[in-house]
């Protein structure tokens, strides 16, 4: 049987009357990298900031690391690394002394404590930057010595708000090989991302949430599977052509979905579909195979939440 790390049940979280979780159970279990994705104001944020004590929740039961968030706050956060989105990086100190001084938060001896901060900056290919100012450094630099930070403590749990957001390709695709890695290595992990690729390459399993609510769970390929069928047409070109051939798709019994100039096809032959039907009067047609971003789009809507 697999071994739980959090358990949540009903839980609830109201702001001055203003519900922002809605009574949403889930697991997590030992060894897995699970996620959270959402469009803006879904509730993922509240829900992580429950997970790691800075949020008191309003209703419901949650257990974090065999222990109730609210009997025992710190002894969770001891065992518990936390990656935030915002960049707290002290700039009065060197890449190093970032490291060690976070180290006494922990109670982790000073001679332990660099010998971990050496270990974390080689990971993360940060050694050779170990004297620089945290100004001198990258965007993708300091993303990976947050990372590498979260981690001093040997934590069981590591929590990682958005761990990508502004790198350049080259700087994501590391994490995700070093946070990989780390999930193959045994730590369990708790991801928050607005990168539909970025959940489909590191989580296990995830849930997608939205006004609070859970819509939807399971592995990334899984969710794919149930609610769209495997293959996407989109096609672009004039109102009055995509209506007409929406209308035509509609008695085929095919899931078509209008957005502006696209027209967006769900089959399972699209190659079928498009002989079928006459394209030539579209300005673009491309093929391509669905994924967890059709799924978002389709379970939470293509308007832009502020």
């Amino acid at each position: 049987m697999q071994e739980k790390v959090i358990e949540a049940r009903g839980l609830t979280k109201v702001y001055d009357g203003n519900p922002a979780v809605r009574g949403i159970d889930f697991d997590v279990y030992k060894g897995e990298c699970f996620g959270f994705l959402g469009p803006n104001g879904a509730g993922k944020s509240t829900t992580m900031r429950m997970i790691y004590g800075f949020t008191p929740i309003t209703e419901g039961h949650l257990s974090v690391l065999g222990t109730t968030v609210t009997q025992n706050t710190r002894h969770i956060k001891y065992q518990m690394g936390v990656v935030p989105q915002e960049d707290n990086l002290d700039e009065d100190l060197n890449v190093l002394k970032n490291l060690s001084v976070y180290a006494r938060y922990f109670d982790i001896p000073s001679k332990l404590a660099l010998q971990r901060a050496q270990e974390q900056l080689e990971f993360w290919q940060l050694w050779e930057r170990r004297e620089s100012r945290i100004r001198e450094l990258s965007g993708g630099m300091k993303r990976r010595l947050l990372i590498g930070r979260a981690m001093l403590n040997r934590p069981q749990l590591l929590i990682l708000d958005e761990p990508t957001t502004g790198l350049d390709p080259q700087a994501r695709h590391l994490v995700w090989q070093k946070l990989r890695q780390l999930r193959d290595e045994g730590t369990t992990m708790m991801l928050t991302t607005h990168y539909m690729d970025e959940a489909a390459q590191l989580c296990d399993r995830l849930v997608i949430m939205n006004e609070g609510k859970i819509l939807a769970e399971g592995a990334p390929g899984d969710l794919i599977k149930k609610h769209l069928p495997p293959q996407v047409l989109e096609i672009r070109g004039k109102d009055a052509d995509l209506d007409s051939l929406q209308a035509q798709l509609a008695g085929d019994n095919v899931l078509a979905e209008k957005v502006g100039d696209i027209l967006y096809v769900y089959s399972d032959n699209a190659d079928a579909l498009r002989q079928k039907f006459d394209l030539g009067c579209c300005q673009e047609v491309m093929y391509r195979l669905s994924s967890l971003e059709d799924v978002f789009l389709r379970l939470t809507g293509r308007a832009l939440v502020e």
